[in-house]
């Protein structure tokens, strides 16, 4: 019998603590012969990243010994932290940024010098040569002296031997990725950019001869193939030798056949619809070559999609099923047998490793069990709404959910808009617990891909060009209010929440609007110019596309910063922050708190010792949701129905 509760108190199986136990990130899948591997992140393993492999017979078992972090530091985001060739697995251990190698049986060697400061030689994205005896990567130095400038990033051949010998092979741009050998070892192809690009925004494709013995490892003839303006992800040579890479010089990002000599592309797929998806980490894969066929994932009407185009140019649909749907979310494809592995993921079901032939699709690695029937998941519901300058932006609804409760009559739910960070990146479109645990207490959410967002083409993804702070602040509003006018949430209850770029438009939401009555900023920006002069290498010339450039247009920076108009904020405002952040420094919070105390408004100032930019650790993610729900019941005036920990709100109750 459904019983009726108010929106927000209804009792929910959907703990904090069921979003971190046994909770696992897949990523990163690496076909080894008949041998499946994958990176797995562990919340409950202190977010230590391991690789796993699966043998032909079923056996699952860690390749890393217990307590070994499998990450990299290079771009702070890290990603692409290892590589494996014929049962060697190498990979960077994240407590000192050298590269290891790991052999079957077991010994471990180290293949790169101690440098002179900890973790001042990172390495990524690396791929070995076919006779096994270099590992072309992505090395990054940092100065050892803070005050030398910014870190320097180049092409790496090391050798495997553990000889620590390095021998730079490509240096002179800002930043240098997706390096890629080809199948006779005779050719490397990359991707690089300058600032004050990103990695979609204009990157060059470069190819060079590559010459690899005992003598060493060098490149010759080196030579930008093609750089139009558009952005390169995945290059990837054939088994025959044949060059590809994914280009959005046509407006949507698609794969395209490369003539090394001519610099000719030739675009193999098409539509509205986008394969690559934004290089905030490296290790990303979105395609493979089964044969002659090209098996792909797009990203189509805000999900995800899988196909396979034949050699004659026919386009088939691959159904992927994930729990009572299809899949939504796909990624980490790699060439296997007859089909592809890959990582995928529905509405209703976590990701799972799965194997994908025309035989059908079976699963390697399944999702953690939760022990909840399907009811307890929303449906979500892809929308595009009105916003301002008579554009649309798009969001995903994720309605309240419950079988066991219903809202009162003539009641309306509170409403949770997320925002996404990046600000160039989208909504996740899979189950999240952490949306569930929203809307089965009775919460709607609107997960939001403002303008600026990827997954719509290069002109809606650029949108946001000298918009950022004010697009997407109005996209945030515009959705709000469409749900208000269209009488699905109460006006009265409208929170908005988001980390890192997402932070930052919450804070804005709140300082430059009175639209919505409560706020959750994770690790979020106040400050543009104190983030313009205090970020990292890979984002230092971020804000030059969104805001405008530093320090030239400081009236701009000022005039878009919340910290600087304080004195307009009056809505309660939950601060949630790690003191190890690199990409947004506490002192962006701590100075954020500071006002709102001069001011008086309530707030509430969350700071974790042991993390950084983005909650890893399962204690603190169970913290940070606690503390998001206790502020948004005092808020909204709804008893949980959870036994939730005192949160010390300054300033007074909201």
């Amino acid at each position: 019998m459904v019983r009726v509760l108010p929106y927000g108190s209804w009792p929910s199986p959907i703990t904090a603590g069921s979003l971190v136990a046994g909770a696992v990130g897949l990523a990163e899948v690496v076909v080894d012969g008949r041998d499946v591997w994958w990176a797995e992140g562990r919340p409950e393993e202190g977010g230590r990243t391991v690789v796993v492999r699966r043998s032909p017979d079923g056996t699952v078992a860690d390749m890393v010994p217990s307590g070994v972090d499998v990450r990299t530091g290079v771009h702070e985001y890290g990603g692409g932290a290892w590589w494996v060739a014929n049962g060697v697995l190498i990979h960077s251990d994240r407590s000192h940024e050298r590269l290891v190698r790991r052999t079957p049986d077991g010994d471990s060697v180290l293949l790169t010098p101690k440098p002179a400061a900890p973790r001042t030689l990172r390495y990524a994205d690396g791929r070995t040569t076919p006779d096994g005896r270099w590992y072309v990567c992505v090395r990054e130095t940092h100065p050892t002296d803070l005050a030398a400038g910014e870190p320097t990033n180049e092409l790496v051949a090391v050798a495997t031997d553990g000889s620590m010998r390095t021998d730079v092979v490509a240096t002179g741009a800002d930043f240098v990725a997706w390096p890629r050998v080809s199948p006779d070892g005779t050719r490397l192809a990359w991707v690089q950019w300058n600032h004050p690009d990103l990695p979609w925004d204009n990157t060059e494709l470069w190819v060079a001869d590559l010459a690899a013995d005992d003598e060493g490892c060098t490149l010759s003839s080196a030579r930008c193939v093609a750089a139009g303006g558009e952005s390169f992800f995945q290059p990837e040579w054939r088994s025959d030798g044949e060059l590809h890479v994914v280009t959005d010089r046509g407006g949507w990002w698609h794969v395209h056949r490369v003539d090394p000599h001519t610099g000719s592309l030739e675009a193999l797929t098409g539509g509205e619809a986008e394969i690559a998806t934004p290089q905030w980490v490296f290790g990303l894969s979105r395609y493979a070559f089964v044969g002659e066929d090209l098996w792909f994932a797009r990203r189509e009407g805000g999900v995800d999609r899988l196909a396979v185009q034949r050699p004659d140019g026919t386009v088939d649909d691959v159904a992927v099923p994930s729990g009572d749907g299809p899949a939504t979310s796909l990624g980490s494809l790699a060439a296997h047998g007859d089909g592809i592995i890959a990582v995928a993921a529905g509405w209703t079901t976590e990701p799972a490793v799965v194997a994908i032939d025309p035989s059908g699709v079976r699963t390697l690695r399944a999702p953690r069990d939760l022990g909840l029937d399907p009811a307890w998941f929303p449906r979500p519901e892809p929308v595009v709404f009105p916003t301002t300058g008579g554009e649309v932006a798009h969001a995903v609804i994720h309605p309240p959910t419950n079988p066991n409760h219903e809202g009162p009559a003539g009641e309306r739910p509170p409403l949770l808009v997320l925002v996404h960070g990046g600000p160039t990146s989208s909504v996740r479109t899979q189950m999240q617990l952490a949306i569930a645990y929203w809307t089965s207490r009775g919460f709607a959410v609107a997960d939001v891909d403002y303008r600026g967002s990827t997954g719509y083409g290069r002109e809606y993804r650029h949108r946001l060009h000298g918009g950022w702070g004010i697009l997407d602040v109005e996209d945030c509003v515009a959705v709000a209010r469409h749900l208000t006018d269209t009488d699905r949430v109460d006006p009265d209850r409208l929170a908005i929440r988001g980390g890192s770029a997402g932070g930052f438009t919450v804070l804005a939401a709140l300082t430059f609007h009175d639209v919505f009555t409560a706020g959750a900023s994770r690790y979020g920006i106040g400050d543009l110019a104190a983030l313009a002069a205090d970020t990292h290498k890979f984002e230092a010339r971020y804000l030059d596309r969104l805001v405008g450039r530093w320090p030239e247009d400081e009236a701009i920076y000022r005039e878009r910063s919340p910290i600087h108009h304080v004195d307009q904020l009056s809505t309660p405002l939950l601060l949630l922050q790690g003191s190890e952040d690199a990409v947004v420094p506490p002192a962006q919070a701590h100075a954020m708190a500071g006002a709102l105390r001069d001011r008086g408004v309530p707030f509430a100032l969350i700071e974790f010792p042991d993390e950084g930019h983005g909650f890893r650790k399962a204690a603190n993610v169970v913290q940070a949701l606690e503390a998001e729900l206790a502020f948004f019941a005092d808020r909204f005036g709804f008893e949980p129905a959870d036994d939730l920990p005192a949160l010390a709100v300054e300033g007074g109750s909201p």
